[in-house]
C-alpha cells in the first residue's frame, strides 16, 4: 500500500510539474509573439483597407518596433515582467519540492 502511495504522490508531483512548466512557457512566449501578432494584425488591418500585405507588412514592422521602444523606455517595466516570470517558475519548483517531503513522510 506505500508503494502506491508513493506512486500517487510521484504522479500528482509530475502533473504540477508539468503544470507550472506549461504555465512558464506560455508566459514567456506569449511576450515573445505578442509583437508578431501586433504586425500581422496591423498588416492585415492595412490590406483591409486596400493596402498591400507586403507594403503593410514593410509599415508595420518599424511601427512595433516603435511601440517596443516605447514601452521598453519605461523605467522598471521590462524588469518586473520578467520578475514575475522568474517568480512564476520558482513557485513551482517550490511546489514540486513540497512533494518529496510528503513522499518521505508516506514512506
Amino acid at each position: 500500500m506505500k508503494n502506491l502511495n508513493v506512486a500517487l504522490v510521484r504522479l500528482l508531483q509530475f502533473v504540477v510539474f508539468a503544470l507550472f512548466t506549461f504555465i512558464v512557457l506560455l508566459y514567456f512566449g506569449t511576450l515573445i509573439l505578442l509583437p508578431l501578432d501586433i504586425v500581422v494584425l496591423i498588416t492585415k488591418m492595412l490590406h483591409m483597407l486596400g493596402i498591400g500585405t507586403l507594403f503593410g507588412a514593410i509599415v508595420a514592422v518599424p511601427v512595433v518596433a516603435y511601440c517596443g521602444k516605447i514601452v521598453y523606455g519605461i523605467p522598471g517595466l521590462i524588469q518586473m515582467i520578467v520578475e514575475n516570470g522568474i517568480d512564476l517558475a520558482n513557485t513551482g519548483k517550490q511546489r514540486v519540492e513540497a512533494f518529496n517531503k510528503i513522499a518521505e513522510a508516506v514512506k
